[in-house]
Formats: structure tokens, C-alpha cells, sequence
């Protein structure tokens, strides 16, 4: 599956599916960004069942501010409406692959108890 320019107009029904959706915060201007386009390019190739969204900052400030983006690129990892991974940096293609991996067997039902315990107590 080809990648999504993820946009404003966009952004919020491609990310709340259930799923699981990769989100590469980027800039034409960036060399480490240009670097890291066709490792993220073969990954969404090979894995048609997850969502591989491209956020242009330059282009989507507002998305970057809502996402406190201070360094590109920046992935970020979204599964079932629930941040698991946010980190700058351009991977290499094998941590690119283990990090799907993980995110893929983070156990959402464990994340949503643990939110669930976090949030209850005397309000």
C-alpha cells in the first residue's frame, strides 16, 4: 500500500481506524528525512495491512505542533487510537521491522487497563 499525505482535513479519520498507523512527521528540506523516504516507502510495500502516513511539516504546522514535533523526522506509532511509540530519528530498515513487530504484538487490551488504572482515584 502506497503511503498517505496525511493532512488536517484527514488526519483525524485515517488515525482513529483501528489499526495500526505509522506517521512519519517530515520536510522536503531534511536531509535525514530524504534519507529515510524509501526505507519507509518498501515498509508500507511489504505491510499493506498498516497505514503508513506521511505528515509535511512544513506544509501541517498544526500537526506538528500538536504532536510537539521540535526534531525530524519523527515516527510515531498509533494503534487502535493509542500512542505506543514517538521517537526522531530516521531507522534503519531492520529497526524499522522490529519496531512493527513490537507494535503489532503490544498486547491493546493490557494498554487500556493500564490507562483505565491511571486515570482512576479520588477526582
Amino acid at each position: 500500500m502506497p503511503t498517505v499525505e496525511l493532512t488536517k482535513d484527514n488526519f483525524k479519520e485515517t488515525v482513529t481506524g483501528s489499526g495500526i498507523v505509522l506517521i512519519d512527521f517530515w520536510a522536503a528540506w531534511c536531509g535525514p528525512c530524504r534519507m529515510f523516504a524509501p526505507v519507509y516507502e518498501k515498509a508500507a510495500e511489504r505491510h499493506p495491512d498498516i497505514v503508513f502516513g506521511k505528515v509535511d511539516t512544513e506544509a501541517q504546522p498544526e500537526l506538528a505542533a500538536a504532536f510537539q514535533i521540535s526534531s525530524i523526522p519523527t515516527l510515531v506509532a498509533v494503534r487502535d487510537r493509542t500512542v505506543l511509540y514517538a521517537q526522531a530519528g530516521a531507522l534503519p530498515p531492520q529497526a524499522l521491522e522490529e519496531l512493527i513487530t513490537k507494535i503489532g504484538e503490544v498486547d491493546m487490551d493490557q494498554v487500556g487497563r493500564q490507562a483505565t488504572a491511571g486515570t482512576t482515584g479520588s477526582d
